[in-house]
Formats: structure tokens, C-alpha cells, sequence
């Protein structure tokens, strides 16, 4: 039989050690994280500990538009994932993905567990301004221009504007050619 300090020991070399940053929030201030997290963020454990997310995104307003985007989805279903770019320690752009779950839906951010994959090997990122990013994260969940201008608070012409500058930017056809330019992956064959 198993002591129950060896079994939480176990557990804890389990979730430091773990090939994928690992993260507990409460309401978006790291309480906890393992060495996978940190170093993707070219960070030591210790410098993350008790700090708001807000460092890790590309700007401040990135940071609090995500949260609105997730927030009702983790209210409703109790998870929410997505792929999004997010900045290293030196300054630099990655793509991640990000999965998490509401251990409160009724108060989604208060107490939440996160998972963060680095994607930069199979895709690099595509220089884009704060808008276009938040634009083409949005196209990426399948949002219409009435959608995202709701989200973001602008007009749809507005949106449909920067919807026509990503795709000449990214010498494409359509909104599946953008997001597959900008991933790294395939465009879907109809």
C-alpha cells in the first residue's frame, strides 16, 4: 500500500514535471505553474508565482479582451480552449494553445486549472498588429463580421475592412486560406 506523502509526492513531481505547461489561476493571477509553463515563457516558477497573466500577452488590451471572450463559454460549459499568441520574457510572439477548466462556473475565473502547448515549431508568427490578431482569433473560432464587431466594439464595416487588409496581406482568397496561411496548416479542400 501506497503512503499518502509518497502518493503526493508523486502527484507533484507529476504536475512540475509534466512535457506541457500546466497553470492554477485564481481569477487570472498565477497561483501555481510547473517548469514546462515557465520556461515557455522564458520565465523561472518563482518570477510567475502570485503574478497577473497580463505580462504573458502582447499587450494589456489583449489581455482583457480575452478574458471576455472566454468567460461565457466557461460559465455555460465549464471549459474553454482556443489558439492564441502570447509573448515570451524577451519579447518574442508565439502561438499556444490554451485549454482550460472552471473548477467555479458560477464564477469562472475565480479558481481555474490551464493547460498551454507551445505551437512555434509548426507555426511560426506572422507580424500583425494587436486588431488583426484579435480580428483573425475571432475568424478562427468561425465568428461572423456582426459577431467580432459586437466583441470588439467596433462596426462591422470596420471589421470587414481588416478582414480584406489580412487577406491581401497574406496573399489569399478567403477566410480558410487566411487561417491556413497563418497556421501553418492546409487549407480544407471543399
Amino acid at each position: 500500500m501506497t503512503h499518502p506523502t509518497e502518493a503526493s509526492q508523486r502527484l507533484a513531481t507529476a504536475f512540475l514535471e509534466a512535457p506541457i505547461g500546466i497553470v492554477m489561476t485564481e481569477n487570472r493571477v498565477i497561483r501555481e505553474c510547473n517548469h514546462a509553463f515557465a520556461r515557455m515563457f522564458g520565465r523561472r516558477r518563482e518570477e510567475l508565482i502570485d503574478q497577473s497573466f497580463a505580462p504573458l500577452y502582447p499587450s494589456r488590451e489583449e489581455f482583457v479582451a480575452i478574458r471576455d471572450v472566454g468567460v461565457p463559454r466557461l460559465r455555460e460549459m465549464g471549459n474553454y480552449s482556443d489558439e492564441r499568441i502570447m509573448m515570451r520574457k524577451d519579447g518574442t510572439l508565439f502561438w499556444c494553445r490554451v485549454r482550460g477548466t472552471s473548477l467555479t462556473p458560477q464564477d469562472p475565473l475565480a479558481h481555474a486549472v490551464w493547460s498551454f502547448a507551445d505551437l512555434s515549431e509548426s507555426r511560426p508568427v506572422t507580424p500583425l498588429t494587436r486588431r488583426e490578431r484579435q480580428i483573425v482569433m475571432h475568424l478562427g473560432e468561425g465568428r461572423t463580421s456582426k459577431e467580432i464587431a459586437r466583441l470588439l466594439d467596433i462596426s462591422p464595416r470596420t471589421v470587414e475592412t481588416y478582414r480584406a487588409k489580412l487577406l491581401r496581406k497574406m496573399n489569399a482568397q478567403n477566410v480558410a486560406e487566411l487561417l491556413a496561411s497563418l497556421t501553418g496548416m492546409p487549407a480544407a479542400s471543399g
